[in-house]
């Protein structure tokens, strides 16, 4: 059995998601794997100084950040924890170093930006010659030094043109760049449903004569959210809400305690997204890569917005929704009744899901040949798996 390293961190809900889905695709595939994954900040919580100086983990001031909406600058900051990164770089590859050689894997995922090089340089002194992949959860890099790094060692994973561009550009070869259809999903986004949406909607007391949006902002939430609401509510648009609040309990208590003209679902922490937007037509939410890559395969066109406020590793984002035309990107929230507007637009709303119907993400089932060829034989091959029909399990 091939041991399989996936390092991951809790600064937004993405990565673990990612480590998460390789994971339970590996199970459900019945590959001959062991899959174990790392919680990164755990591990090097010795190293950090932001906690050392406030108390509180680098990832839990990122989501902080992203609860309040405290965005903007945050390419500055973004540097700065670079630069920080860079000047410990010698003590986390030593740190890096010792974990390794306690577990002993035969390849090691990352799908966390930022300490990729230390990752890749500790690895190949623990391990030479044993793979190293980073499996890049944006949908672009945001250079230099975010996703991919001047380290040989280093396989990457992009599911995008660009950000396949973007490593050849940084100087990696094509035995190097695996190039992918889409962001990594979990397996419940391919499953085949029969799920009734009308039931789920009145499961969430809505209508099942309305429109329905879902507003989603991360597993964190963001008080946005209650800003949208009060907006789509005083233009009195037909329209109803789910609002996805995840373990943000203060914003979720805030909007169910409001008396709503417009019908509002409120939902805290869930892992029943995936069925939940059977029960919406459009979403709306920040520019976020598995946010709008869940929407994709839900079938869901999204509106977003762009600006000084928005994170650097996702403006892009908003770029690929505009080229795709797969939704609507507003400059700001302040404008999100235009927005819900045009998707209540009966050929505009078509078009759009024309055009979301057009992507086919089938990026895990891909990522698991990727990773099946660099460990070596031994495990299924792709003829075992009917992938056209995603079928999980053979």
């Amino acid at each position: 059995m091939k041991k399989i390293l996936v390092v991951f961190h809790d600064a937004g809900g993405g990565h673990r998601n990612a480590a998460v889905a390789l994971q339970a695709m590996a199970a459900a595939q019945q590959r001959d794997w062991d899959v174990e994954l790392v919680q990164f900040q755990e591990l090097t919580d010795r190293l950090d100084v932001l906690k050392k100086l406030t108390g509180i983990q680098i990832q839990e001031q990122y989501n902080t950040i992203l609860r309040n909406g405290w965005t903007w600058g945050s390419q500055f900051l973004l540097r700065v924890l670079q630069l920080t990164i860079r000047i410990f770089h010698g003590p986390l590859v030593k740190l890096l170093e010792e974990f390794w050689k306690q577990r002993p894997a035969d390849m090691l995922i990352s799908v966390i930006p930022h300490f990729n090089r230390e990752i890749a340089e500790s690895w190949e002194k623990s391990y030479p010659g044993r793979p190293f992949v980073t499996l890049i959860t944006d949908l672009a890099d945001f250079p230099p030094r975010f996703w991919i790094e001047p380290v040989k060692e280093q396989f990457v994973i992009a599911g995008t043109e660009k950000a396949v561009e973007q490593a050849r550009a940084f100087g990696k070869d094509d035995a190097h760049i695996f190039g992918v259809s889409g962001m990594v999903l979990r397996p419940e986004f391919y499953a085949e449903s029969d799920v009734d949406t009308v039931a789920v909607k009145r499961e969430l007391e809505l209508r099942d004569d309305l429109p329905t949006a879902m507003v989603l902002f991360g597993g964190f939430g963001s008080k946005v959210m209650y800003e949208i609401a009060e907006k789509i509510d005083a233009a009195s648009l037909p329209v109803q809400l789910i609002l996805i609040c995840g373990k943000n309990e203060k914003l979720a208590r805030r909007l169910k305690v409001k008396k709503w003209n417009i019908g509002t679902s409120v939902i805290g922490f869930t892992k029943e997204v995936h069925k939940l937007m059977h029960a919406a037509d459009f979403l709306i939410g920040k520019p976020g890569p598995g946010s709008i890559a869940e929407a994709m395969q839900r079938r869901l066109p999204v509106i977003v917005d762009c600006n000084s406020w928005t994170l650097p590793q996702e403006r892009y984002n908003a770029e690929w929704v505009t080229e795709k035309r797969v939704g609507v990107v507003l400059k700001s929230f302040e404008d999100v009744v235009i927005g819900v507007q045009q998707m209540l637009e009966p050929a505009r709303l078509a078009e759009f899901k024309r055009n979301v119907a057009a992507q086919d993400n089938r990026a895990i089932f891909e990522i698991m040949e990727i990773l099946e060829n660099l460990t070596g034989p031994g495990g299924k091959g792709l003829q075992a798996f009917d992938l056209r029909d995603d079928v999980l399990v053979p």
